[in-house]
């Protein structure tokens, strides 16, 4: 176990709007929307939580948002807003050339859509190819990476379902923000929380710890992932201990905001919510026993937490500093 500690600062790549019946599934909007508030096209205000991690000598960036690259009706169907991951960089005064490894918790637009932009006037493109998606319809849509200099780590599972599309969604695995990084990435097989072929109990726990299925980044010493599937197949946490001594895990789509506290409270968008919901229990499980930091993805607040069980067989989540 590396003794590597790591410094952090939370970015804000910037805030946009899901629907609220896709975002709490099969929970009633008279339930969520007692706490979550909604505009008048029934969206809820998410935000796009990024993490900037300095160590040993290595700067890490996990998440990198949707990124500038989609077109102006894909902009309004969102409300998506003008930052980007570069904005938020540019704030902390830390340049994209300067990023060794990137870590994405799955492959989906916003989450991955950040790790290309458009290519400026007088650059070679990394790629070109028809726009689709949500870019427009341009045939000769041309994209550079981000952050040149780094290795995108990710689950092999989530590259190999991202390329083949296998998701709920029609649109948000896509070629623009995939193909210029093939040369660029090493994908990781991290232990899976119960066997392939068993369905678990709604309450079952692992038998194996997460300490036992994670799996090391290798250019970050201290830095690991491990599997929360549900919302994708290949969805990963990442965890690190930070410089104050805190455990913190960097908690993706299996409960994107405070509101998604409860284990029915699974998405619209995936893959398997019955799985979603199990990976919850055990993932709020841990999180309590272990004390952890958790920062929630997609939380348009302060999303840094610690979980605490209560008296009434649940848990609740309380707000902790950056």
């Amino acid at each position: 176990m590396s003794d590597v500690r790591y410094s952090w600062r939370l970015l804000r790549a910037g805030e946009f709007r899901l629907d609220g019946g896709s975002m709490f599934g099969l929970i009633p909007r008279v339930v969520w929307s007692r706490s979550v508030p909604c505009d008048e096209k029934g969206r809820i205000t998410v935000q796009h939580n990024c993490l900037l991690i300095e160590g040993g000598g290595k700067i890490g960036l996990i998440e990198v948002g949707t990124g500038g690259k989609l077109d102006l009706k894909s902009r309004d169907i969102f409300a998506l807003s003008d930052r980007t991951i570069e904005t938020a960089l540019h704030e902390v005064d830390c340049s994209p050339d300067s990023i060794n490894t990137v870590i994405t918790t799955h492959l989906h637009f916003d989450h991955s859509g950040g790790l290309t932009r458009m290519a400026r006037a007088g650059e070679q493109p990394d790629w070109v190819g028809p726009a689709g998606g949500m870019a427009g319809s341009r045939p000769d849509h041309g994209v550079k990476r981000t952050f040149p200099n780094a290795t995108l780590f990710t689950q092999r599972r989530e590259w190999d379902d991202a390329l083949a599309n296998r998701s709920v969604m029609t649109r948000t695995y896509f070629h623009d923000h995939l193909d210029a990084w093939r040369d660029h990435l090493q994908l990781l097989d991290s232990p899976r929380p119960f066997p392939i072929g068993r369905i678990p109990d709604r309450d079952q726990v692992p038998l194996t710890t997460v300490d036992m299925r994670m799996t090391p980044v290798p250019a970050l010493p201290g830095v690991s992932v491990f599997l929360a599937p549900g919302h994708t197949w290949g969805q990963q946490a990442v965890t690190f201990t930070d410089t104050k001594g805190r455990r913190v895990v960097f908690t993706p789509d299996v409960m994107p905001t405070a509101a998604h506290l409860g284990q029915a409270y699974n998405l619209a968008y995936d893959v398997e919510p019955y799985t979603s919901g199990v990976t919850r229990h055990w993932y709020l499980t841990e999180a309590a026993a272990g004390d952890w930091l958790l920062v929630l993805d997609h939380e348009p607040g302060n999303p840094c937490r610690r979980v605490r069980r209560n008296d009434k067989g649940w848990f609740d989540l309380a707000e902790d500093a950056p």
